[in-house]
């Protein structure tokens, strides 16, 4: 028999999700927190905005902190390296080697010899 350790993070008696570490649901938790406070702000500054409205915008700009801050950084949009990365797919052994990309070229510049 295997004994399993799970994390819980638990909002008003509602299981919002499962981790497989501390670290991870510690994370989450603090991610929903800041949620929350997105979603008071936005409901006292903008008192005809939806509740429902307001808690899906408080979460998405907790889960684009890193986005949002370099907006509020630079006034200007992260660039799209710096957006997060989709998981890859999974990759049979068999068809690696095929499915491999070249790494993207770097720009060379002239340079004038003395």
């Amino acid at each position: 028999m295997a004994v399993e350790t799970k994390f819980v993070v638990v909002r008003k008696g509602e299981e919002k999700m499962t981790f497989a570490n501390k670290k991870e649901a510690d994370a989450y938790d603090k991610m929903l927190d800041m949620a929350e406070a997105f979603t008071d702000w936005l409901l006292q500054h903008q008192p005809a905005l939806d509740e429902s409205q307001a808690e899906t915008l408080g979460l998405l700009i907790a889960e684009q902190k890193d986005a949002v801050q370099h907006i509020l950084r630079t006034s200007k949009l992260p660039e799209a390296a710096a957006a997060p990365v989709s998981q890859p797919e999974a990759v049979s052994d068999d068809s690696a080697d095929e499915s491999q990309e070249e790494p993207a070229a770097k720009k060379v510049r002239a340079v004038k010899a003395a």
